[in-house]
């Protein structure tokens, strides 16, 4: 089940000067969004298990970010 609201990604997309979305342009964005957040909240998870912390940190979620975009 999708973790980010439609509403919210039509929010998104018209700051960035979208007159008109469809439907699957919403749902698209948002599942390739999700995609990549997951992918970085488990590489940061790892960083700062790497650390040796339970706790994620801002500075994990920069580092996963840079590794992964």
């Amino acid at each position: 089940m999708a973790e980010l609201k439609l509403a919210q990604i039509e929010r998104i997309m018209r700051k960035a000067g979208a007159q008109r979305i469809s439907q699957d342009a919403k749902e698209a964005l948002r599942d390739i969004l999700e995609d990549i957040a997951l992918e970085i909240a488990e590489l940061a998870v790892e960083i700062a298990h790497h650390a040796g912390r339970k706790g994620v940190t801002a500075e994990d979620i920069k580092m996963a970010v840079k590794q992964v975009l």
